[in-house]
């Protein structure tokens, strides 16, 4: 397996980009279910030009997308074929910055796989023949880099990059909004045009990534004291949480790995490859 992740080089992509990624292995089929995480990503499969994302509930449903998507900020589960993993390069924005790229509001893009052309014309639709083209991992990345830089238009909101760093730490929503002076909805409404959903939303993302940091470090998980813990009413309220954003109850969490904590494999579906 090659596996390359690397920061921008382009200082001026740096606010709204996380890291650039690229991915060479053999990997087999395997679905796996993906854990929200409040992040968007572009993604170019260079393998094949297609990606395909499977129903959360009935894994036997099959959606196909284009080679080359913005997969916009999900608050919800989604599940993937790994074998599109084979060949890729990605873009990892940091929470919020896909708005510095795009000129859609990324609630558009939320829980969606938008194709690159859509939203870059003719810049969208030639990024995976130059990705093709570039001959080495770092060549691919200096092509992704100004393909950014030509639809960077920083769009920096100060109080949203102050709300969504206060909500990763655990800042309740309410006091956010205090030490920011705004009023809930004008909070509300410039935080969703960025970010994709509404600061609830994303603060429920966040506190479920705290509980699943917290169970990555143990192999058995005390659900109930993780509860109380997180801020979460009790164990009921935490495995309500649970199976609304992933899909999934607590005792079915079984992820790829630690380091892979949002990853969790799943059987094969019945048919629909």
């Amino acid at each position: 397996m090659n596996s390359f992740r690397v920061k921008p080089a382009s200082p001026l992509l740096a606010s709204g980009v996380k890291s650039l990624h690229y991915l060479e292995s053999d990997m087999p089929f395997v679905l796996e279910r993906i854990v929200p995480n409040g992040q968007a990503h572009l993604m170019i499969n260079l393998a094949e030009d297609q990606f395909r994302t499977y129903d959360p509930i009935r894994t036997d449903r099959v959606n196909r997308h284009g080679g080359a998507v913005l997969a916009g900020p999900h608050a919800r589960s989604a599940v993937i074929d790994t074998r599109e993993q084979r060949w890729l390069v990605a873009v990892e924005f940091r929470s919020g910055g896909a708005a510095h790229f795009f000129s859609m509001p990324m609630t558009e893009a939320c829980d969606a796989f938008v194709p690159l052309d859509h939203v870059w014309g003719g810049s969208g639709a030639s990024l995976r023949e130059q990705l093709l083209e570039a001959p080495t991992p770092a060549a691919k990345f200096r092509v992704l880099e100004e393909n950014l830089l030509r639809q960077c238009r920083p769009r920096f909101d100060p109080a949203i990059q102050y709300a969504v760093s206060a909500l990763k730490r655990g800042m309740p929503l309410p006091r956010v909004t205090e030490k920011l002076g705004l009023l809930p909805r004008t909070l509300a409404r410039r935080f969703s045009s960025q970010v994709g959903m509404p600061p609830k939303r994303f603060a429920r993302l966040q506190r479920l990534q705290r509980v699943l940091g917290a169970v990555s470090h143990s192999p058995t998980p005390d659900w109930c004291g993780l509860a109380m813990e997180h801020g979460y009413a009790d164990q009921s309220h935490l495995v309500h949480e649970f199976r609304e954003m992933t899909d999934i109850t607590p005792s079915g969490y079984k992820p790829h790995s630690p380091q892979r904590r949002n990853h969790i494999p799943l059987p094969h579906p019945s048919s629909g490859v």
